[in-house]
Order: structure tokens, then sequence, then C-alpha cells
């Protein structure tokens, strides 16, 4: 009998490492379901509701704070833990209804109904979580918490949720947003392309066009100044001027100069 158990044991744990992080988390009960996976370089957070990321020598160039707890630490923006990002699904019938993340800190003990997948890889996590991100619910919520996985590249997952028509507006601007924040520099070239395109809504192309201001100066500022020049959409060329303006940079002033030239001497 002994015997039987131990292998019947060893099986089911053999099954269930199998078994997709997207077929653990709907063979859930309703509740919450929980794992936790390794950050990229550069993000940390308090453990609860403040995450930062693009962090180098002490030195954080982001931060997002959130109006939940997601796991136990300190309420403080000083503090600063390298991980792990743990994520906390909603489930309701194996649907996911509600997404939250956090990093660092301990993880938080509930009272309630929880499954605990522990730590999975990074990767999994991420390609799970930009699956999610197409789904009804939650999706919009999704995205972020794909974007601090480890060693895992996601713009290009980015650029597809950001052209896909069928998607909600929200998730759509979201990817688009998360899009301008990737460290590589094709994301720029991508930003760019969405602006230009015609199958594109204009609330998604200002998304691009406002994730273009908040990269590099020396990628961002050419492609806005020529979407301010050259876009055929009026309403994205005004939106270019607007971020334009908020850079104080020296190209955008000549640009304005420029504009301001052309209208007063419309002939020349």
């Amino acid at each position: 009998m002994t015997v039987r158990l131990t292998l019947a044991l060893a099986l089911g744990a053999t099954a269930a490492a199998a078994q997709s992080l997207e077929q653990r988390v709907a063979a859930a009960p309703n509740g919450e379901v929980r794992f936790a996976y390794a950050p990229r370089d550069g993000v940390c957070g308090n453990g609860r509701n403040v995450i930062f990321w693009d962090c180098h020598s002490g030195d954080c160039r982001r931060s997002m704070r959130h109006d939940y707890s997601g796991g136990e630490g300190k309420d403080s923006r000083d503090c600063c833990e390298p991980g792990p990002v743990r994520v906390t699904l909603a489930v309701r019938r194996g649907a996911v209804t509600r997404v939250r993340v956090a990093v660092g800190g301990a993880a938080r003990q509930d009272a309630g109904r929880l499954t605990d997948l522990g730590t999975v890889a990074a990767r999994d996590a991420a390609r799970y979580l930009l699956g999610l991100a197409r789904q009804p619910q939650a999706g919009e919520d999704a995205i972020f918490p794909a974007t601090l996985a480890d060693s895992v590249v996601v713009w290009p997952d980015l650029v597809r949720l950001a052209r896909d028509s069928g998607l909600p507006a929200d998730t759509r601007r979201q990817a688009v947003f998360w899009l301008g924040q990737a460290a590589e520099a094709v994301a720029t070239r991508e930003l760019d392309a969405l602006t230009g395109d015609d199958d594109i809504d204009r609330d998604v192309k200002e998304a691009a066009v406002f994730a273009l201001s908040q990269r590099p100066r020396d990628e961002g500022v050419p492609v806005l100044l020529r979407v301010a020049r050259d876009n055929r959409d009026p309403a994205v060329r005004r939106k270019a001027i607007f971020w334009l303006a908020q850079l104080d940079d020296p190209r955008a002033v000549a640009l304005f100069e420029e504009l301001l030239t052309h209208s007063s001497h419309p002939n020349r």
C-alpha cells in the first residue's frame, strides 16, 4: 500500500509539472491563485503597493503605485527589494477576473481560499500573462507584470496587442504605453509605424505618440517631429506637438518656429 501511495504521489507530481501555467490556473478552485517569478534587472518593489523599474546604482527612473496591497512589506517608497514578482489572480470558474502584482516582500497570508502555485519560470509567466491580456476581463492589467519578467523580450507581443482591433481600447493603449517603456530601441520604430498606420484607431495612435514622448530623447523626439510635420491625421499631429512642447527640446522649438512662420506666410 505504501509503495502504491508513493507511486501515485509521484505520478501526480509529474502530471502537475507537465501542465502549463494556464492549465494550472484554470484548474484552481474559485478564489485567488498566486505565483511568483524572477524580475528583470532594474526592477524592485516595497512588497506591497509600489514597484520601481529602470533602477541603476540606487536611482530609479520609473515607478508605479497601486491602490491595493499585494504582499507583506513596507508601505514606503524608500524600500526597494529586488524580487520576486508576485502575481495574484482572482479566479472564478476557471476565468481570471482580476490581476494584482507586487515585487519584493513576503507572500501575503490570506485567510480566504488561496491556491499558491509557487515559483514559476519567468518565461512561462510572461507567456501566460500576455495570453491573459487577450481575455475580456482583467486583460489590460496583465500587461505590466509581463514586462517585469526576467530575460524575456515582450515588445513583439506588445506590438501585436496594440494592432489587434478586436481587443478593448484600454488593453491596446496599455500595450502601446508599455511598448514605449521597453528598453529596446526598436520599440521606437514600432511606435513610429503605429502612428502612420491607417488601420489603427486614432486613440491608439495618440497613445503611441505619448509613448514616444517617454522614450529617450534621441530616439523619441525625431519621430515626434516627423509625426508633427507629416502625419495625415490633424488630431495626431496636434498630440505630437503637445508632447513636444512638454520636452523643452530645442528641436521642438525650431519646429514650432517653422510651423508658425509658414502659417504667417502661407504663400511662401
